[in-house]
């Protein structure tokens, strides 16, 4: 099967672009009987951030796109981090440089900075004049025996040949008319991601490469190292951009599209995989509701298109709530909801919190009943749910205040509740306390709500009276009625 990687910089944490990136690539590897790799490619040792490449794989699990090959897993291809590759990239370096495929530039920092700054006065795109190119083997000599500091460049050569893009159809850049020979080698001894990216997908034989658009024009640069190396290359394909549904770039610095945020704020991994791909396309139609098993078997990458994916982040607590609803409906998933929902009880209400509210079956009962209604798990601990955990303390003075007929009212929703005692809907009771309002004296229909609301929960305002008796189930409602007229 194809052998594919997800390949992120550990410069910080993990976020929706490059999930995107690693979803395609972990979809494609498990549709076609594949491999998943994770390849940490930390070769600008500036920019690392310590800790990031294990939260990116700690992401990847939570997500549930876990690696085949990775750091942490180990795999026959390793080490899985570029910076404990470095031997490989020097060796590979030293057969262009025999070959005459690259060559030693000795060109100052403050030369090249020279270059930039006199292309941009002129209005044209920096690039190197390769000037190194032409020294003679007693130049390279002489300079290597001075000591000075040296980088590898790789000669790209005109006459690039076509490929075809598995999103993008033919391509080619004529790389050579538009830049400066790039560097592969660091004179700290660390590959640029041209050479490094070539060399270890050669290296972990990788078949197929799914990265983001912005690589496409360095294709043909890759594919003239291939050419070098006298290597196959893989198939490529491209991903579309993923953008603010306003076709703004996804901004990094509002800290709202990194994953870990996601997770903290209640979102189900599904949702996320969902609402990313349902942009991205690979699909041959639009669908909320997709799990990771549906998104693997309708996945086609011929069906990726070439404009940019527009993210509607205000669509994702929808997308949270059906992917929950779905939870709710599984069995099995249904159990690890429970659990979590008896631990947010205990954190919001601890000890006020009723030991009866904390049992398995109620809280499964709550649950199933509030399925499609909450977007969030943690929906059910906010204040207008309060009721379903606490037992409200409410006096009798409290309830004669709304209305004096406190005994009638209390007596006719008993007497209901003893003849309706089976299954309760919020229809029929609706349509029950409508009748039972018109057996009172005085006492209009909100005013009675306002009271058995209050008796119920404590509270004024919330859900229905209705709905607050379908979930609590009529023992609940009986004992919450008896303990405030008795009061």
């Amino acid at each position: 099967g194809p052998r594919v990687r997800f390949g992120p910089s550990p410069t910080g944490f993990l976020h929706l672009g490059g999930l995107r990136t690693a979803l395609y690539n972990y979809i494609f590897a498990k549709k076609h009987q594949g491999t998943f790799i994770l390849r940490v490619e930390d070769t600008d040792q500036n920019r690392v951030v310590p800790g990031a490449a294990e939260g990116i794989e700690e992401m990847l699990d939570w997500a549930g796109i876990p690696p085949d090959e990775s750091p942490r897993r180990g795999g026959s291809f390793g080490p899985y981090q570029q910076s404990h590759r470095l031997d490989l990239y020097r060796r590979a370096s030293d057969v262009l440089l025999e070959r005459g495929a690259a060559y030693r530039c000795f060109c100052t920092p403050q030369r090249l900075e020279l270059l930039k700054k006199e292309a941009l006065r002129s209005q044209q795109t920096p690039r190197y004049d390769n000037r190194c190119r032409h020294l003679t083997p007693a130049e390279v000599a002489a300079k290597l025996s001075q000591g000075q500091d040296w980088v590898v460049r790789f000669r790209l050569e005109k006459g690039v040949e076509p490929f075809q893009d598995l999103v993008y159809g033919w391509n080619k850049h004529e790389v050579a008319d538009v830049e400066g020979d790039p560097v592969i080698l660091k004179s700290d001894g660390f590959p640029t991601y041209h050479l490094a990216n070539v060399v270890d997908d050669h290296h972990m034989g990788i078949s197929h490469v799914l990265r983001g658009t912005e690589w496409l024009a360095s294709t043909s640069k890759h594919l003239l190292l291939y050419r070098a190396f006298g290597w196959d290359p893989p198939q490529f394909g491209h991903l579309p951009l993923l953008l603010n549904k306003d076709g703004g770039k996804l901004s990094k610095r509002q800290g709202d599209i990194f994953l870990q945020r996601f997770a903290h704020d209640g979102y189900l991994p599904e949702a996320l995989l969902d609402i990313i791909t349902n942009c991205g396309s690979g699909f041959a139609e639009k669908q909320m509701g997709r799990t990771l098993e549906e998104l693997i078997s309708q996945f086609e990458v011929g069906r990726i298109t070439t404009h940019s994916a527009l993210l509607d982040l205000e669509a994702l607590p929808e997308f949270n709530r059906v992917h929950l609803s779905r939870h709710i409906e599984s069995e099995g998933l249904r159990q690890e909801l429970v659990r979590e929902l008896q631990r947010l009880v205990e954190r919001v209400y601890g000890d006020q919190a009723d030991r009866e509210a904390l049992e398995k079956d109620y809280v499964e009962r709550v649950l199933l009943l509030r399925k499609g209604h909450i977007s969030f798990l943690k929906n059910l601990v906010s204040s207008d749910y309060s009721y379903l955990w606490v037992r409200p303390s409410v006096s009798r003075e409290q309830l004669q205040s709304v209305s004096a007929e406190v005994d009638e009212i209390g007596e006719l929703v008993l007497g209901l509740l003893a003849r309706r005692a089976a299954v309760l809907t919020v229809e029929e009771l609706n349509r029950d306390l409508r009748s039972l309002q018109k057996q009172t004296k005085e006492t209009k229909y909100s005013s009675m709500m306002q009271l058995l609301r209050l008796a119920l929960s404590g509270q004024q305002h919330g859900p229905s009276v209705a709905e607050m008796m379908v979930t609590l189930g009529p023992q609940e409602v009986c004992g919450r009625l008896r303990r405030a007229l008795a009061s």
